[in-house]
């Protein structure tokens, strides 16, 4: 099984780049290849050109959006690692989604209207953010989140959601302890979800 886990979060030291370093390290012994998209450290430009957007012409996209639609191709799964930043994901997050998964990779025009292109495949998400676990959930933020981006992705490209993890009171000085505690729930979703017998 092969994976692709895109990070969103610009700091080199990040929890979560050691999130995205511990899915990575989990999955790979399970046996699966692990491709790490650092969408920062790449330099990723994440605003869409007017040439990618479908409409009469065919869209034409530029050699980075190209590249990555060719390096992902063989994606099984996609593990998004982001913060919560205003309750959504990061602008460069966001603008991913919208170059990559875009017409020609996640969708593919249909009769009347457009057909899904990565059906099979799976989408699973893990977020942090300095408020609680109880107040995003109590104010309706996650739940948003998760219709307006993850569920609205899956449906638009044919993924399957199969979790979003979300670590709550989350802050730049948190413990060994309660960082271990994280490491250890993202260990525990790969191999729940993507373990021996999961195919």
């Amino acid at each position: 099984m092969k994976h692709a886990v895109v990070l969103a979060h610009p700091a080199k030291e990040s929890l979560n780049k050691a999130i995205a370093h511990t899915y990575r390290a989990a999955a790979e012994e399970l046996g699966h290849a692990v491709e790490v998209r650092d969408l920062y450290a790449m330099g990723f430009d994440p605003c869409l050109k007017a040439a990618e957007i479908p409409g009469p012409q065919a869209p034409v996209f530029e050699d980075d959006v190209l590249r990555e639609r060719a390096l992902l191709a063989e994606v099984e799964v996609f593990a998004f690692v982001y913060p919560f930043w205003f309750n959504a994901p990061p602008a460069i997050l966001k603008g991913y989604v919208d170059r990559i998964f875009g017409m020609g990779f996640g969708f593919q025009p249909g009769p009347g209207g457009n057909s899904p292109a990565l059906a099979g495949r799976r989408l699973i998400s893990f977020t942090t953010s300095g408020a609680p676990d109880r107040w995003v959930r109590d104010t309706g933020a996650m739940r948003a989140l998760t219709q307006l981006f993850d569920n609205h992705l899956a449906g638009t490209c044919g993924l399957t959601v199969v979790d979003h993890v979300h670590f709550g009171g989350m802050v730049s000085d948190i413990t060994e302890e309660a960082a271990a505690e994280v490491f250890a729930r993202v260990r525990a979703a790969v191999a729940e979800h993507f373990g021996a017998g999961r195919s």
